[in-house]
């Protein structure tokens, strides 16, 4: 590109050594050398052995890159990292039938040779697999058997692209476009003896354990100007293989170096076959391609004489996996662009006839026939053709004009490999170009491309010193408007931009822009550059409008300027991409992320970083849609490119472990996140001082990890660490810092210690408002937590005018196109009028949804359900139908039905909730937990406590695998599990579990924390129960206390606290006092539930139980009624609190001597608790103890004393021998039994 350009000055050829580079970056992989790699597996390998050392030596005459193992498992994971290599296997003959099913099938595997003494043991089962090459009884017979599979598999490598002929035409491999202008640049470059010198060194050190291929060296060394290098090439050595490994590969590395292997092969014209397989999918692909264009994507070697062609064929097709192909190439040299030569004369082998293509070559696919009965060998015509891809020749010729046609040799090479993403290799280049230069006007451009080399391997700081040493020459020798001048303003503001440094950013940008606008016609392609980089900053810094207006100002310059598969239009879609993103506008982002990748795809080579850049943002999409697998295949197709394109040290690299550490932690995996973390915190604790700020960051993550596991002790540890690296790191304002702020103020929080969370969220928004725009994204986050922890520290006015704050900033940054959206919602001032949100924003959802939890921790059920309806309506139509934000809105939904006493509901909430959840998470993540748990106290709700017990149950298994032992959702757990057992009258289960609630919030949660009041609550019913009322009214009493601290005077808990003290004094016998506080319970359920509510049912129930007691029966038939007439309207007919309120009007009518009507409510009763409770639950026993006391009164004593003795019998396994209830039925039976 234009951000490249050279100034005027004439260069000059410098003199060239690749010889700096360090023996370390020298010693390649072997994998890169060959195509082929050879695995030997036999559990009975010596290495100390001297036949060990000698078999060895003749394995590697054939194949270079040996790998020996003797454990299967490793060896099976070894094969499965392999992924551009083919694999011949020796197997001993004890493993073989062990490992040979598991390998069989791997695509790498090409070929298996078993080795054993004897041959006859194993023919019979050897039949079955297609790949085994047969069994050797020595070394050297399966060296000559490898050789022929070797060459076979050379020759199946060049990979082939295809395009149908109703297809655009010709769309071949990108890697044609890169390797055609590389060999272009290579051939204008004078090779000289010290580049032949350095290419020798170079293969030394590549094959350095392999004395053959030494031995081969040397003689090349020593012979080379005997031969022409094609003989050399066809010479059955090293260097064959390397160069189509390498072409493959588009490894600039070895095909620099090899140059001279190549320049000289282009010759003489002439027609000819080729025998080689394709895998079955290539082959399926070309029959459908006939009539399309293929293309060799390597050098080419066919022959003329058709027999020896026809060999290689047959043996393809003994691979199952495989198709044969007799390729048969017509060749009209006038119409050929292609070089070729007949290398028969020259090569090492004269009876091939060989004939040589050069890289690249096209042909048009004919006739396809099969030459066999089993369609495994075919005839295919081809008839090459200089048919050639519009839009990639259009491309060619934009990337040939960016890389400085007019300049010859290494500079252009360095720039073509920028282009490339071969960032290394350019900055050798450009290294001993600067050493070589005098001439200050020539430093400027190495300096600017060194500058950008480092820019793009993240090294900033560096790249800011070789960019600033560019400017200052340039700014010396060149007028104030030179476009270089430009080029350097720009190429430092995309650095500043990378530090985070977005002002100073800016202010480069627009020096560049001004001098691009003097100097340039306004749609010059530099102009689009600058435009794009200033929305890059605007974006950055949170002003998502303004950024995209500039992003399409660069797409509109670039869509008139460039043609329309180029990169740089690939980054204009991607980075609007990124700003859809930013506004949460998924959908639209992942389209614009999808245009990108098509252009990268046409336009790039498949390792280019740019398009791992691309998987990555897509990943990052469907991420935050929810869908966790597509996201994880798109990360992992990022870091492959990645581990290719970038230096292991990249931090792009370690970005994508953390991509796919946060993904597993979003899909609830935290063992896995952690792993990943973990990696990239090793690889930094390495390579690292240990204050530097991508430490922070993976202390930070691990941080995450543990806060979401329950360890906040493990969390705040890695948070401070974090802390303190940025503190040393960074001024007191920077992004950095308010982060590690933000994570301690949440690890507080998730604590209980909301005065401590408050203060870090206070410096986290004292950052903000000094650093960022009054309308940045940021500072409504800030303001969320805020109303967050001011709602648990129950000032829900305060937190309420914080989420308003948060509202009025989301509808000012981010764009609107819904005018129509303007309420004021249940007397909120939510400020849409003026700039609002689209509909159906997320963001918008979010803070209904927080909006709503505040009401219903206010109490305010109608008021809470209201926002919840609205963040759900605009969460079902901007989201996937299993986004988990969507399970939020409808267990936040079914929580307020539940609470509204609208179980009903509530339940059809929690099970959407529970579905979706299923879908999209995996099978222990903590919201699954959640889900079970709310449906588990809705069925305790509705009187099912066999169902809710189940569902409590599955909770807490979640729980204990996924959380630490003290989380305070365990305590949840524990609770809702007794609260169970005593209703289903198992107090001592019930007690067992209300204790380890209690242990665990105690540890976790602070002293006044509402959940601690809720334990002693329930632990004092239990007592209540069980009866021992001075016990329950102690914890009652202290739970009251921590109520009346942390909750508003009318919050529903407080009411239950009240009725169940009130309960206490009415066994205790004190019914003034009991009075009282069933009064206050009253008092507050009324104003906060809903008429119907279940609730206020049982407080009309106590209120009656009392005047009963107290003997004022009418009154008491009156509560009684009421309680009735609302249960009877919010629960089902079977419901265990009916059969309690039917029980309690029987005891009021038999005290009032009406026995028939008794009766008939006591049979209610006994009716509805016989179906829903356990035939020993003690609420039965109260049942016929009072059917007992009927009959007892009208004097029909034998059923009085069935009655009575069915309630001891229940009582005795059900309660201690001195519960006062249980001593009552027991005197009742005794007295019932002098009467008889």
């Amino acid at each position: 590109m234009a951000t490249n350009k050279l100034d005027s000055t004439k260069r000059f050829e410098p003199a060239f050594d690749l010889s700096m580079s360090t023996v370390s970056n020298r010693r390649m992989n072997m994998q890169r050398m060959q195509n082929v790699l050879l695995i030997w597996l036999d559990n009975n390998i010596n290495d100390n052995n001297a036949d060990y050392n000698n078999t060895i030596k003749q394995l590697k005459q054939v194949v270079n890159n040996v790998n020996i193992f003797t454990d299967g498992e490793q060896c099976i994971e070894f094969i499965r990292t392999i992924t551009n290599n083919k694999i011949c296997m020796i197997v001993s003959s004890s493993l073989g039938q062990i490992i040979v099913p598991c390998v069989h099938d791997m695509s790498q595997v090409d070929s298996i040779f078993i080795f054993s003494n004897n041959q006859e043991s194993h023919k019979q089962w050897v039949k079955e697999w297609p790949k085994i090459k047969g069994v050797f009884t020595n070394i050297t017979s399966i060296c000559e058997a490898l050789k022929q599979t070797t060459h076979q598999c050379e020759q199946n490598a060049i990979s082939i692209s295809f395009v149908a002929s109703n297809k655009k035409l010709d769309q071949l491999d990108p890697s044609f476009m890169y390797t055609q202008i590389l060999k272009e640049i290579l051939l204008t470059i004078n090779f000289e003896d010290k580049h032949f010198k350095e290419f020798i060194t170079y293969c030394r050190e590549a094959f350095v354990e392999n004395e053959y291929d030494l031995q081969n060296i040397e003689r090349l060394e020593g012979d080379y100007h005997d031969h022409i290098p094609i003989w050399w090439y066809t010479y059955q050595c090293f260097l064959y293989s390397m160069l189509n490994q390498a072409s493959r590969l588009v490894d600039v590395d070895i095909l620099v170096r090899m140059e001279q292997f190549d320049s000289e092969q282009s010759g003489t014209k002439f027609t000819v076959y080729r025998g080689q397989s394709l895998s079955k999918e290539d082959f399926t692909e070309m029959t459908k391609t006939k009539g399309g264009l293929l293309s060799f994507n390597n050098f080419l070697s066919t022959s003329r004489n058709r027999d020896v062609s026809l060999l290689f064929a047959p043996q393809a097709a003994t691979n199952p996996d495989r198709i044969g192909i007799l390729f048969i190439i017509s060749i009209n040299p006038t119409d050929s662009t292609t070089p070729f030569a007949s290398v028969a004369d020259v090569s090492y082998f004269h009876i091939e006839d060989e004939v040589l293509f050069s890289m690249h070559t096209i042909f048009r696919i004919g006739d396809i026939q099969p030459m066999d009965e089993n369609n495994a060998l075919y005839q295919v015509n081809l008839t090459m053709t200089n048919d050639n891809d519009q839009y990639l020749r259009t491309l060619t010729d934009q990337i040939r004009k960016e890389t400085f046609p007019d300049e010859e040799g290494w500079y252009r090479l360095g720039l073509l490999l920028i282009k490339m993403g071969q960032f290394t290799k350019a900055q050798e280049i450009y290294t001993v170009l600067l050493h070589q230069t005098t001439n200050e006007s020539d430093k400027a451009p190495i300096f600017y491309q060194l500058g950008s080399i480092k820019y793009n391997q993240g090294e900033y700081q560096d790249a800011l010193s070789s960019l600033h040493e560019a400017l200052i020459i340039r700014q010396q020798l060149l007028p104030s408007n030179h476009p270089d001048l430009g080029d350097s303003y720009n190429r430092i503001g995309s650095v500043y931009r990378s530090m985070n440094d977005y002002p100073t950013a800016l202010i480069n940008y627009e020096k560049a822009l001004v001098i691009r606008q003097q100097s340039h016609p306004s749609n010059h392609p530099d102009l689009g550059a600058t435009y794009n980089n200033i929305a890059n900053a605007y974006s950055d810094m949170g002003n998502y409008p303004t950024a995209l207006t500039n992003y399409e100002k660069a797409l509109e310059i670039r869509q008139q300027s460039l043609p329309s598969n180029h990169p740089d239009l690939a980054q204009s879609y991607n980075n609007m991409g990124l700003v859809y993103a930013k506004m949460v506008d998924y959908p639209t982002a992942l389209s614009y992320y999808e245009k990108a990748l098509e252009i990268r795809q046409q336009s790039l080579p498949s390792n280019h970083p740019d398009l791992g850049d691309s998987y990555n943002n897509i990943a990052n999409a469907y991420s935050d849609m929810g869908d966790y697998p597509t996201a994880l295949t798109n990360y992992e197709k990022s870091l492959e490119i990645r581990q290719q394109s970038l230096p292991s040290n990249h931090p792009d690299l370690e970005n994508s472990h953390t991509n796919m550490g946060s993904v597993y932690y979003n899909m609830g995996d935290y063992p896995t996140a952690l792993s990943y973390y973990e990696k990239v915190l090793a690889i930094r604790q390495q390579s690292l001082p240990s204050n530097h700020s991508d430490l922070a960051q993976s202390y930070n993550n691990m941080g995450l990890v543990h806060v979401n596991t329950g360890d906040y002790t493990k969390a705040l540890s890695y948070y401070e660490k974090a802390l303190a690296i940025r503190q040393q790191s960074f001024p007191s304002n920077h992004p950095n810092l308010e982060n590690s702020h933000n994570n301690m103020g949440f690890v507080y929080y998730n604590m209980g210690d909301y005065p401590t969370a408050l203060s870090y969220y206070e410096r986290v928004l004292a950052i903000r408002q000094q650093s960022l725009p009054p309308n940045h994204p940021d500072l409504d986050a800030s303001y969320n937590n805020m109303g967050l922890v001011y709602s648990k520290m129950v000032d829900y006015p305060t937190a309420l005018s914080y989420y308003e704050k948060a509202l009025e900033i989301r509808q000012q940054s981010l764009p609107s196109n819904h005018p129509d959206l303007e309420n004021s919602h249940n007397n909120m001032v939510l400020a849409i009028r003026q700039q609002s949100l689209p509909s159906n924003h997320s963001d918008l959802a979010q803070s209904y949804n927080n909006m709503g939890l505040v009401y219903y921790n206010m109490g305010d059920y109608t008021k809470a359900l209201s926002f919840h309806e609205k963040a759900l309506e605009i969460r079902q139509e901007s989201l996937s139908l299993n986004h988990p934000d969507l399970a939020q809105s409808y267990n936040n939904m079914g929580l307020v039905h539940e609470n509204m006493g609208d179980y009903t509901k509530a339940l059809f909430y929690y099970e959407k909730a529970l579905e979706v959840r299923q879908q999209s998470l995996p099978s222990n993540h903590s919201d699954l937990a959640q889900s079970y748990n709310n449906m588990g106290l809705v069925y305790y709700n509705m009187g099912d406590y066999t169902k809710a017990l189940s569902f409590h149950e599955k909770a807490l298994e979640i729980r204990q695998e996924s959380l630490s032992l003290n989380h305070p959702d365990l305590g949840d757990s524990y609770n809702n599990i007794a609260n169970v057992y005593d209703s289903m009258g198992d107090y001592p289960k019930a007690l067992l579990s209300h204790e380890k609630a209690l242990a665990i919030r105690q540890q976790s949660l602070p002293s006044n924390h509402p959940d601690l009041g809720a334990s002693y609550n329930n632990i004092g019913v239990v007592y209540e129960n069980m009866g021992d009322y001075p016990k329950a009214l102690s914890f009652l009493e202290k739970a009251l206390v921590i109520q009346q601290q942390s909750l508003p005077s009318n919050h529903p808990h407080l009411g239950a606290s009240y009725d169940s003290i009130g309960i206490i004094y009415r066994d205790m016998g004190d019914y003034p006092k009991a009075l009282s506080f069933h009064e206050k319970a009253l008092e507050i359920r009324q104003e906060s539930l809903p008429s119907n509510h279940p609730h206020l049912g049982a407080s009309y129930n106590s209120i009656g139980i009392v005047y009963r007691n107290m003997g004022d029966y009418p009154k008491a038939v009156s509560f009684h009624e009421k309680a009735l007439e609302i249960q009877q309207q919010s629960l089902p007919s079977n419901h265990p609190d009916l059969g309690a309120s039917y029980d309690n009007m029987g005891i009021v009518f038999r005290n009032m001597s009406n026995y028939p009507k008794a009766l008939s409510f006591h049979q209610k009763a006994l009716e509805i608790r016989q179906q829903s409770l356990s035939f020993n639950h003690p609420d039965l026993a109260h049942t016929y103890n009072n059917m007992g006391l009927v009959y007892d009164s009208t004097g029909d004593y034998p059923r009085a004393l069935s009655f009575y003795e069915r309630a001891v019998q229940i009582g005795k396994k059900s309660l201690s021998t001195n519960h006062p209830e249980y001593q009552k039925w027991r005197e009742n039976l005794e007295r019932i039994k002098k009467k008889l």
